[in-house]
C-alpha cells in the first residue's frame, strides 16, 4: 500500500524484444528479403483485387433514416437519394433550349439506378395556361428561377451516387452533352457533385512532409545514413498499410479521406518509432557496444516503449467504434492499419537496417554525433538541456502554473465550438458541387441547397379523418419562422403518407438551419399531428447531417471515457504508478482541449483560415473532434512513454524521482523536439489538401503535437512529477498483483 523504501538497482533485462532485435540485426538479409516479399505481395494483391473509397454511411434508427424508409414503402420514387443537375445560361432563358433539356431529362431517366427525374421546365400544356398565384401557405417551389436563366434537374437514385463509381458519370455526361454544346453551364450538386470531384492526390503533401522530415533528421542526427533509415522504414510501413487498406476496401466501405488519414498517421508514428530506436542504438555504439548488441539493447529499452506506445495508439483508434457510427469506426481502423505496420517495421526492419549499416551509420556526416548519456546514466553537462532541466527541478511550481495558464488560454475558443457539416459552399471553386451550390444560392437562396422533406405517416389514421389531419397540418406548417417557403402537403399514391418540402432562409451548414430542423421535430410536427396516431418526420440530406452531428456529440463523452480509461490502464500496467498513469491521462486531455481551441479559432472564427485556402468561416466537422481525440491521445503517448521510460530506468537505479526526472528531461529533450518537429511537418504538409476536413485534421494534429511536445512533455510533466516525488510510484498491493507484468517483454 505504500511506496517501496528503496528500489533495488537493476539493469533492464534484455528479454524477448532484445533477442528479437539481435536476431534481426544479425540476420538482416533474411529480414530485408522477407519485407520486400511482403510489400510486393500485398501491393500486388491490392492492385488486382483492392476496392475503392466512398463517403456513404448509414445511421440506423435516427428519425431522418426512418422517414426515408416510410417514403420507400409508400412511394419508392420519392424515397431514393436525390441530386441536382444545375443549369445556367447567362445570355438567354432556359426555355430557349427547352428541347435539349427535355431530351437530357429523358436520357437521364433511362440510366440504371435512376428512379425519377424532375424537369425544371413545365410541360408545354401546362406552360400555355398561367398558374394561379400561390397562397401564402402554399407558396410555389419552382426549380426554375424567376428570370428563367437558372434551373435544376432533380435526379432521384435508388442508392447513393457515391457508390456508383466514377464510370457512372459518363452516362450523366452523355445525357447533358447537348446542353453544353448549346452554351449552357451544367454543374452537378449534392452527392453527384461529390462523386464528380477529382480524386484526391496527396503526393505533393507527402513529398513536402518527407522533405521537412529529412531536414529535421539531418539536423538531429548529423548523418545522412542515420537520417535516411527512419524515412525508409516509415515508407515501408505506410505503403504496406495502405495496400492492406485497399484489400479491406474491397469488402467494406471506407471514406475517401481514409488513405490520407492513414498516410498522415503512418508517416508520423513510423518516423518517430524509428527515431527513438536509432537514437538509443547510436548511443550504445558510442558507449562501445558492437552493432548487433547495440541493436538488441536498443530494442530491449526503446523497443518496449515503441510496443507500449503503438498499442496505446491502436487502442485509442479502436475506441472510435464505441461511437456506433461505421464511418468513424472505419476511419479509426484505416489509421490503425498503418500504425500496426509502423510498429512491425520498427521492431524488425529497423534493427535489420541497423545491422546492415553497422558502424557506418555515422558516415556522410553533416556534423559530429553528440552523446546523450554515459554508460552510468549521467547526462552531458553544461548544455542548454541540462540548464533547463535543473531550472524545472528547482522551480516546479512556477513551471506548472505557467504551463497550465498557456494551455488554458489556447483552450478558451473551445467553449464556443459549433459542431456541424462543412457544406459545398466552402469547397474550392474548381469543384463542380461548389459551382452548383453558388448558382442555386444566387437564384433561389442558400436554403435551397438543403431542402427539408416533411413526412407525415398517416397510415394508422382512419381514411375519414385524413382530410382534417392534412388541413390542420398544412395550417401548422404555414408561416414558419426561418423558412422561405413550405409547399402544399401532397399524398403518396396510396394516400397513406403526406409529404412537403421546406426551404430554410439559411444555408444547410448554418446553426440556424439546425435549430429549424430541431424545432420542426420537437414542436411543429408534434403539434401538426396532435390528437391522431400519425407520426411526423423531417428528412433530406440536411436532416441526416443534423442527426449525424447529434449522434457524434452524444457519443463523444463515451469515447473520451473509454479511450482515457484504456490508456490509463496501459500506462499503469507498464510503469506501476497510480499517479503517473493518472497524470498522463489528465495532461493528455488538457493538451487535446488546447488543440481543439486552436482549430475553433482558425476554422470557426476564421483567424487565418484564408491563408489555408478556406474562403469562409466553417463549423467544426462533427467527427473531427472525435477523430482528433483518439489520434492525439494515442500519439501523445509516444512522447509520454519515451520520457517515462527514461525516468523509470533512472529511478530504478537511484530511487531519486526529482533527479531521475531531470536526467530524463536532459537526455530526451532533443529527441522529443526532433520527433515533434518531424510529426508536425508531416501533418502540416497536408494543409495543401483541397478537402477542408483534411485541412482541419492537419492543423489540429500539427498543433496538438507541438503543444504536447512542448507545454505538456517538457513543462507540465516534469514539473508535476517533480512535485509528486516518490508518490508517483505509489501502487496499492492488490492492484499491483492484479495488473499484468508488461515489463517482461
Amino acid at each position: 500500500m505504500s511506496v517501496p523504501d528503496e528500489p533495488q538497482p537493476s539493469a533492464p533485462a534484455w528479454g524477448r524484444l532484445g533477442a528479437l532485435g539481435e536476431w534481426c540485426a544479425r540476420h538482416f538479409p533474411v529480414v530485408l528479403a522477407g519485407w520486400l516479399l511482403v510489400l510486393g505481395g500485398v501491393a500486388g494483391l491490392s492492385r488486382a483485387f483492392g476496392g475503392s473509397f466512398s463517403d456513404d454511411f448509414t445511421l440506423p434508427g435516427v428519425q431522418s433514416v426512418r422517414a426515408i424508409g416510410v417514403l420507400r414503402a409508400h412511394d419508392p420514387a420519392a424515397g431514393g437519394y436525390s441530386a441536382p443537375v444545375v443549369l445556367h445560361d447567362a445570355g438567354h432563358p432556359l426555355t430557349t433550349v427547352a428541347g435539349r433539356i427535355n431530351r437530357a431529362a429523358a436520357q437521364l431517366r433511362r440510366l440504371p439506378h435512376v428512379l425519377a427525374v424532375q424537369n425544371p421546365l413545365p410541360p408545354p400544356s401546362a406552360a400555355a395556361v398561367p398558374p394561379p398565384p400561390p397562397t401564402p401557405a402554399r407558396r410555389a417551389l419552382s426549380p426554375l428561377s424567376p428570370d428563367g436563366r437558372t434551373g435544376y434537374l432533380t435526379i432521384r437514385f435508388d442508392s447513393t451516387p457515391l457508390l456508383l463509381g466514377q464510370d457512372y458519370l459518363r452516362g450523366i455526361d452523355r445525357a447533358v452533352a447537348p446542353l453544353l454544346a448549346a452554351g449552357v453551364q451544367v454543374e452537378y450538386g449534392g452527392p453527384l457533385g461529390e462523386l464528380a470531384r477529382p480524386l484526391p492526390n496527396d503526393r505533393v503533401s507527402e513529398l513536402i512532409g518527407i522533405g521537412a522530415a529529412v531536414v529535421v533528421l539531418l539536423a538531429g542526427f548529423g548523418s545522412v545514413v542515420a537520417a535516411v533509415l527512419p524515412l525508409l522504414t516509415a515508407l515501408f510501413g505506410v505503403v504496406t498499410g495502405l495496400a492492406c487498406l485497399g484489400l479491406l476496401a474491397a469488402a467494406f466501405t471506407f471514406s475517401t479521406v481514409s488513405p490520407t488519414l492513414a498516410t498522415m498517421i503512418g508517416l508520423g508514428v513510423g518516423i518517430d518509432y524509428a527515431l527513438f530506436l536509432i537514437t538509443r542504438h547510436r548511443q550504445h555504439l558510442i558507449d562501445g557496444l558492437d552493432p548487433v548488441a547495440a541493436a538488441g539493447r536498443a530494442m530491449a529499452t526503446s523497443g518496449r516503449a515503441v510496443v507500449v506506445s503503438g498499442c496505446t495508439v491502436i487502442v485509442a483508434l479502436a475506441g472510435l467504434w464505441v461511437s456506433g457510427i461505421s464511418l468513424v469506426g472505419k476511419l479509426g481502423t484505416a489509421a490503425a492499419l498503418t500504425v500496426i505496420t509502423a510498429v512491425l517495421t520498427a521492431l524488425t526492419l529497423v534493427p535489420a537496417l541497423l545491422g546492415l549499416a553497422g558502424r557506418r551509420i555515422d558516415r556522410l556526416r553533416v556534423r559530429t554525433p553528440v552523446a546523450e548519456a554515459d554508460p552510468r546514466g549521467a547526462a552531458p553537462r553544461h548544455t542548454g538541456r541540462h540548464r533547463y532541466a535543473r531550472r524545472v527541478q528547482r522551480r516546479p511550481w512556477a513551471f506548472l502554473a505557467g504551463g497550465l495558464a498557456a494551455t488554458a488560454v489556447l483552450a478558451v475558443p473551445l467553449f464556443s465550438i459549433q459542431l456541424g457539416h462543412i457544406g459545398d459552399g466552402a469547397d474550392p471553386t474548381g469543384f463542380t458541387d461548389r459551382r452548383a451550390y453558388d448558382l442555386i444560392s444566387t437564384a433561389f437562396g442558400p436554403g435551397a441547397n438543403g431542402p427539408l422533406t416533411i413526412v407525415i405517416d398517416q397510415s394508422t389514421v382512419p381514411a375519414s379523418r385524413r382530410p382534417a389531419l392534412a388541413k390542420h397540418a398544412q395550417h401548422t406548417l404555414a408561416h414558419l419562422p426561418g423558412t422561405v417557403t413550405t409547399t402544399a402537403l401532397r399524398p403518396t399514391p396510396d394516400g397513406k403518407v403526406l409529404t412537403a418540402t421546406t426551404i430554410a432562409t439559411t444555408a444547410p451548414q448554418d446553426a440556424a438551419t439546425t435549430r429549424l430542423v430541431n424545432r420542426l421535430r420537437d414542436t411543429v410536427l408534434p403539434k401538426a399531428v396532435a390528437g391522431t396516431s400519425a407520426h411526423g418526420y423531417v428528412t433530406g440530406t440536411t436532416a441526416v447531417q443534423v442527426d449525424f452531428v447529434d449522434m457524434v456529440a452524444g457519443r463523444l463523452p463515451l469515447i473520451i471515457g473509454v479511450v482515457v480509461a484504456l490508456a490509463f490502464l496501459i500506462i499503469l500496467a507498464v510503469f506501476r504508478g497510480l499517479l503517473v498513469a493518472l497524470k498522463a491521462a489528465v495532461l493528455n486531455v488538457v493538451s487535446i482541449a488546447a488543440s481543439y481551441g486552436v482549430i475553433v479559432a482558425v476554422f470557426q472564427w476564421g483567424w487565418g483560415s484564408g491563408a489555408l485556402g478556406v474562403s469562409q468561416p466553417v463549423p467544426i466537422e462533427s467527427f473531427v473532434p472525435m477523430m482528433m481525440f483518439a489520434i492525439v491521445f494515442g500519439l501523445s503517448m509516444d512522447y509520454e512513454i519515451f520520457l517515462l521510460t527514461r525516468v523509470h530506468e533512472s529511478w530504478l537505479r537511484t530511487g531519486d524521482t526529482p533527479e531521475s526526472v531531470a536526467r530524463a528531461l536532459e537526455t530526451t529533450a532533443r529527441v522529443i523536439t526532433c520527433a515533434a518537429l518531424i510529426m508536425t511537418s508531416v501533418f502540416a504538409a497536408f494543409v495543401n489538401s483541397p478537402v477542408i476536413v483534411v485541412k482541419m485534421l492537419a492543423v489540429g494534429l500539427a498543433v496538438s503535437v507541438l503543444i504536447d511536445a512542448t507545454l505538456i512533455r517538457l513543462v507540465l510533466v516534469p514539473a508535476t512529477m517533480t512535485l509528486l516525488d516518490r508518490a508517483n510510484w505509489w501502487l496499492p498491493g492488490w492492484l499491483d498483483r492484479a495488473l499484468p507484468r508488461l515489463r517482461r517483454l
